[in-house]
């Protein structure tokens, strides 16, 4: 069996990986324990990539207008109308849209081409959508994009603050070390600032709730409580004098009423940051999805800066990045408003980039951002665009919007490794690109930590690496010989030439100690910290240390932020909060399809206060509508008192290969941070509605089943056999039942007081069960699912499999807790009426929370329920 050393395609953590081969064709994938990121640990989501790697529903080969091509023909084709295009319309008229999860030698090379040859700088990332105003706040403090912190920080501190971030859940690995750190040291204090009470408020000593969107408050009244704790030097800092004028008025009254909670629990935090020796701040999207996302980033660091909680072990504002490689695309300037290996739009560094990569073409001024970008094709001023691994069709605010504006784009390419996303029927030119299992290069993570992902799977079909189908179609377009790569490490060896070139320690990025690897030394390449050259040759694990940042003068400068509420809160209804699930990624394209992965939450929860139910007349688990005037979604309601009043969250997750009518993003206004470009995804002002569809229930099919237009579905993987639940207000069900019987099978149907049951048979086996009604009808999945395996052989089984219920009477297994090991609540509970009091007697009884340990905060909230 063959074992190879590789990195995590999911979050940013970064974790390394060891995926073997089995002989049985199979992959398993294990947590690597001499990986520095993670240390032997991996979540639910790593644990089961081994089942992300079938070739259904891949892209295999080369398409134009959805007809099969041969690659020579796919390329031509694209050369001839990007350049038709440029040549009517100018180089603006064409843009890029990549991927945070692009290998960087992939964003090295379409970068590249967009900036370096056809001459604009119209390329931008699904980065924009959660990094960016990150970027914005280390540039302007720092004087770079450089995040200062390291990952044995965490281990080393007195305080972590998690602002913004269901760490537990989207992070779940770095959210374990932390875990773990505040086991070793009972002293270390933990405070999580966010609107909702999620799971990562287990270890919480003290949770402050505020009012969504007021952060930069809660901030500048710190930097005020510093400064009367231990007054700051004037010449510390550019722009202290600045920043601290304008945090004078946030007195903790102030702050209080601003962030709607008690002056005490403000007064407590401010206690905790200013004794604390050491302090990190971990943020994530809850603050960077903002109008004002950059300016709480910079309230944050100004804090940090402030105080001297920075630059130093166990200290410094830890921006947490959502993607495996969406630092490498920063590196590379993979962001529309920079240049690669962070130069800027300013005369030396184009320059310098015209002098290294030999081209007179080089973008002049900032293109356009994800936002903007695709409001361009909308307005018809970009006639081509080049979408590479993501898929804003969903993942863009007002997504209804994107859809149109892609429908009528004149030249629309995809590479992707999904042949059926939302994105991809728009395309007119298909590039199959490989997958994770099958690439060849490196990625970045949070801590500036590059590590190599390799291939350990046979490439299948035609599908061909991002870097290379960027290198065919710039030879197409005439720029071959500045393209000329044979390997991903001559491409990587190139990108690490270019970060040392004229570079004297005015630009943090610097790997040029890497620019000369061998092939063999590139493909054994270990994880290291960036800057890797002459200064640091085994990388630097801590940044700004000496006190100084980057750029002319390489003072550090701290921001004057006036604190703005989103566009929401002056408007009428409920605040919805979009965000993630614990066991999901992205646009489910590749954990969607993997069955414990959507056990845990299989359908998309608008999660509500029950004061606001009450108001609304909701009950639990019933369907409701969230309304704006730009679009709707569909999803079920989940009554909890995590959430505040007034305010709903639900998940970003599921679209129109997953669900009919779920679409977050379709009810999100494209409202973007000035500066950073970046959607205010986080807080939309919404309405909603009961929704009590005629009739709603389960299908369960051997064969994808045709369904009436008029149907709602959601999609629910299982091996085998496709898992919908259905809703509609269409009369009847009529459509399905016709479906099955124009297919010849033997029918039996169940009727009465509004409900229908349906199974169908052929030669014996099960091909579809269908149970419907008013009120959606319970339904023992796990009979039905085993009924599909192994046909029940007698009568009295099929009448309880046609009633939905399997002929035993046993207990079914109930909500899954533990994806990891399918341990569901039912057994749960039993295991803690039968004796387990702690998390880890449930572990050693049924193994739950043994092994990602992303269950430990449901398991936890399980105990207190205890029959005694």
């Amino acid at each position: 069996m063959n074992a190879v050393r590789t990195t995590c395609p999911y979050c940013g953590v970064g974790c390394g990986l060891i995926a073997t081969a089995q002989p049985d064709g199979t992959v398993t994938v294990a947590a690597d324990p001499h990986h520095p990121a993670n240390l032997g640990r991996i979540c639910v989501k790593g644990a089961a990539l081994g089942e992300t790697l079938g070739l259904e529903g891949r892209q295999l080969h080369p398409q134009l207008h959805g007809e099969r091509v041969s690659w020579d023909r796919a390329l031509d084709y694209a050369g001839q109308r990007l350049r038709a295009i440029i040549h009517e319309h100018g180089p603006q008229a064409v843009a890029f849209y990549a991927s945070g999860q692009l290998l960087t030698e992939d964003y090295y090379a379409a970068n590249k081409l967009m900036k370096g040859f056809i001459g604009a700088a119209n390329i931008d990332t699904n980065s924009r959508l959660c990094m960016s105003s990150a970027v914005v706040g280390y540039k302007r403090a720092f004087g770079a994009d450089a995040v200062p912190c390291s990952y044995r920080d965490l281990e080393q501190t007195d305080l972590i603050m998690l602002v913004g971030s269901n760490a537990a859940w989207t992070h779940p690995v770095l959210y374990q070390r932390i875990v773990q750190a505040k086991q070793d040291n009972p002293a270390l204090k933990v405070v999580v600032i966010d609107p909702r009470r999620t799971a990562t408020c287990d270890i919480a000593d003290l949770h402050l709730r505020l009012r969504p969107g007021s952060d930069a408050g809660l901030y500048n009244g710190l930097l005020r409580a510093i400064a009367e704790h231990q007054p700051i030097a004037a010449a510390s800092f550019s722009g202290q004098l600045d920043a601290l004028a304008q945090a004078e008025a946030w007195t903790p009254e102030k702050v209080a009423q601003f962030c709607d909670l008690s002056r005490d629990v403000v007064t407590e935090f401010y206690h905790l940051f200013c004794t604390a020796p050491r302090a990190m701040t971990l943020y994530t999207m809850g603050i960077n999805q903002s109008t004002s996302g950059s300016d709480k980033c910079n309230a944050i660091i100004n804090v940090h800066l402030a105080s001297g909680k920075t630059g130093r072990i166990g200290s410094g504002p830890f921006s947490l990045t959502g993607q495996p490689n969406a630092m490498g695309g920063r590196e590379v300037g993979g962001l529309a408003n920079q240049l690669a290996c962070h130069m800027n739009f300013v005369p030396e560094d184009i320059a310098r980039l015209a002098r290294f990569w030999g081209s007179d073409r080089i973008a002049a001024t900032p293109g356009l951002m994800a936002v903007e970008l695709f409001d361009a094709i909308g307005r018809g001023e970009i006639k081509a665009v080049w979408i590479m691994g993501t898929n804003p069709a969903v993942s863009l605010p007002d997504s209804e919007r994107v859809n149109r504006v892609l429908a009528a784009c004149p030249l629309v390419i995809v590479s992707e490794v999904s042949a059926g996303t939302d994105t991809s029927r728009h395309a007119h030119v298909r590039f199959p690109a490989q997958a994770w299992g099958e690439k060849n290069g490196t990625v970045t993570n949070s801590e500036r930590r590059i590590s190599r992902q390799r291939p350990f799977m046979p490439v299948p079909g035609e599908a061909r690496p991002d870097w290379w189908i960027v290198a065919r179609v710039a030879g197409a377009l005439g720029y071959g010989d500045a393209f000329a790569w044979q390997h991903p490490h001559e491409v990587f060896c190139e990108h690490a030439a270019l970060s040392g070139y004229e570079n004297d320690g005015q630009r943090a990025f610097d790997i040029s100690g890497l620019a000369t690897l061998s092939r063999e030394a590139y493909d054994s390449l270990a994880p290291i910290q960036w800057p890797v050259n002459a200064a640091h040759p085994q990388g630097c694990e801590r940044l700004l240390s000496d006190g100084r940042g980057w750029g002319r003068d390489a003072r550090l400068r701290m921001v004057p932020v006036t604190p703005r509420l989103p566009h929401s809160a002056d408007q009428p209804g409920l605040v919805l909060n979009t965000g993630r699930y614990r066991d999901q990624w992205h646009t489910m394209t590749r954990t969607g399809t993997v069955p414990r992965l959507m056990q845990h939450n299989p359908l998309p929860r608008v999660e509500m206060h029950p004061e606001d139910a009450r108001r609304y007349g909701v009950e639990d688990s019933a369907l409701v509508r969230l309304v704006t005037p730009r679009g709707e979604m569909t999803g079920f309601a989940r009554l909890t008192r995590d959430q505040a009043p007034g305010t709903l969250f639900a998940p970003m997750h599921w679209n129109h290969q997953f669900a009919s009518r779920s679409g977050v993003n379709s009810l999100v206004a494209a409202h973007c941070d000035p500066l950073s470009g970046q959607p205010e995804s986080k807080q939309t002002a919404v309405s909603l509605a009961v929704w009590q569809p005629v009739w709603q229930g389960w299908l369960f099919s051997r064969g994808a089943p045709v369904l009436p237009e008029a149907v709602v579905r959601w999609d629910v993987a299982q091996a085998g056999v496709h898992q919908l639940r259905l809703a509609s207000d269409t009369p009847d069900s009529s459509g399905i039942q016709a479906w099955a019987a124009a297919q010849g099978w033997q029918v039996q149907i169940a009727e009465g007081a509004g409900i229908i049951h349906l199974l169908a048979w052929h030669d014996g086996t099960l091909q579809l069960a269908f149970y419907a009604g008013r009120r959606c009808p319970e339904v023992n999945v796990e009979a039905v699912l085993a009924a599909f395996a192994h046909p029940p052989a007698c009568a009295a089984t099929r009448h309880a499999l046609l009633a939905g219920r399997a002929a035993s009477t046993g207990p079914v297994q109930g909500k899954i807790i533990c994806s990891c090991f399918n341990v569901g609540e039912t057994a749960i509970r039993a295991a803690i009426t039968a004796g387990c009091d702690s998390t880890a007697a449930l572990g050693k009884a049924l193994r739950c929370g043994t092994n990602c340990g992303s269950c430990l905060p449901e398991l936890r909230a399980l105990l207190p329920q205890r029959v005694s």
